[in-house]
């Protein structure tokens, strides 16, 4: 595992665990996939030289979101075309209207490194 951080919620500050789930190579630009990180299931992609990580779970329907298509930055679910942007979790369009968490991301000597639990929405 790789080391803890602390990250500020609001006022109070937390420790937030990173996992390594994977090495920079193994993703191309324009690529996704599905990691475990601790308890959650999570979609990385490497879009325009940046690396983002979102719940792999659609909020429609239960599908994973990294058996459907990306484009740019914007994940579209295979089951019934729900889509949501990598950055931010928000929807782009129907039939989801819950946003996917998102988690903290960073590359480290070469590893991908993901957040075990999802960022807060303030």
């Amino acid at each position: 595992m790789a080391p803890a951080v602390a990250r500020r919620v609001g006022s109070e500050e937390r420790v937030v665990q990173f996992v390594c789930v994977g090495r920079v190579g193994d993703l191309g630009p324009g690529e996704m996939k599905a990691v475990r990180a601790g308890r959650h299931f999570v979609g990385i992609a490497n879009v325009e030289g940046g690396w983002y990580a979102f719940d792999d779970t659609c909020t429609h329907e239960e599908a994973s979101l990294t058996e459907g298509e990306l484009y740019d930055f914007i994940v579209e679910c295979p089951l019934h075309g729900a889509t949501f942007d990598v950055r931010t979790g928000s929807v782009e369009s129907f039939p989801a209207t819950i946003p996917l968490p998102t988690y903290d991301i960073r590359i480290v000597d070469g590893e991908i490194h993901v957040a075990t639990e999802p960022r807060e929405r303030l």
